[in-house]
């Protein structure tokens, strides 16, 4: 199979002869590139074409662009929504016009914490946070808003500890064994209750202790078995918090929750048929993927080999 094909397939057509001629390996089909289709990205891929493409108006989300960044996907479904904008931060001047604060999931968290601190993003984080606007992390951007990260075997970097940005009574400790896990949790205070089941997945080193602050989520399944466990943390003012799930902007209600509480003319939290429905249309986009495909080989060929 040949993949992203651009260009005119009747021109590629004698390469494909050639091909089979040389090798004695039929060429089942060219499935072309395209642009139409949303399928999430491979971590670090596309982001500089993401951040080319800021520029909507509306709610705007600052996601700071780490070094080793990881799971930028998280944010997709936040991208996709019409009233709201997601900038890729690379420098530290551009936090201060955000409405709400990101920092992401990282392949290496106390290097990329390092990072933040000699580029001056430290600074304007706690600026950011004195405006009283909203700051998250999420998996390793959660353990950096911390007041520490120990990592005593040197599983992640050189350095043994590092200090956090202490905007939340946690601390962190790394160990050899990683959690991967896909998660249903339920969102603590949150009137719906347990009527609105939460969907993510955990894929992290170490293990976070609270302090004083609030717990975020309780977990109530894990890897597909009932489960109870608590995640996350929250400060006493609700403006920062932050998780180990993934996906956590996947779940329709929580997202529209998280834009209507931090903009009085955000996306309305009440159920509206016509407003993104994120897992529907991801399953719609698969389904448009897979009819590409199949347009695109030799199918009857496939099924064949198959029976």
């Amino acid at each position: 199979m040949i993949n992203k094909f651009r260009g005119d397939l009747t021109l590629l057509t004698p390469g494909i002869r050639a091909l089979e001629r040389r090798t004695g390996v039929k060429v089942l089909g060219v499935i072309p590139f395209f642009r139409d289709i949303y399928i999430p990205d491979e971590d670090s891929v596309s982001l500089e074409e993401k951040i080319s493409s800021e520029g909507k108006n509306g709610f705007d989300v600052g996601v700071i662009k780490l070094p080793h960044i990881s799971n930028f996907t998280d944010f997709d479904p936040l991208e996709r929504e019409k009233e709201v904008s997601v900038t890729y931060i690379e420098d530290a001047s551009q936090i201060i016009d955000r409405d709400v604060l990101i920092i992401p999931g990282s392949k290496n968290t106390i290097d990329d914490l390092a990072y933040l601190r000699e580029k001056g993003f430290e600074k304007e984080i706690v600026r950011f946070k004195k405006q009283g606007k909203a700051i998250v992390g999420i998996c390793g951007g959660f353990q950096m808003l911390g007041k520490a990260i120990e990592d005593p075997l040197t599983v992640e970097s050189s350095r043994r500890s590092i200090p956090g940005l202490g905007l939340l009574d946690v601390d962190t400790q790394f160990s050899e064994k990683k959690a991967t896990s896909q998660v249903e949790a339920e969102e603590i205070g949150n009137t719906k209750g347990s009527e609105e089941r939460l969907r993510g997945y955990e894929i992290h080193m170490g293990r976070t202790k609270r302090s004083a602050e609030k717990k975020l989520f309780k977990i109530v399944k894990k890897s597909g078995k009932p489960y109870v466990d608590y995640d996350g943390a929250v400060s006493a003012d609700g403006k920062v918090w932050g998780t180990y799930i993934h996906g956590i902007f996947d779940n329709d209600g929580f997202r529209k929750r998280f834009v209507s509480q931090n903009t009085g003319t955000g996306i309305p939290v009440s159920c509206d048929r016509r407003a993104l429905q994120f897992n529907d249309f991801k399953n719609k986009q698969f389904d448009a993927l897979a009819d590409l495909v199949k347009k695109s080989l030799n199918m009857k060929y496939i099924t064949n080999l198959i029976c």
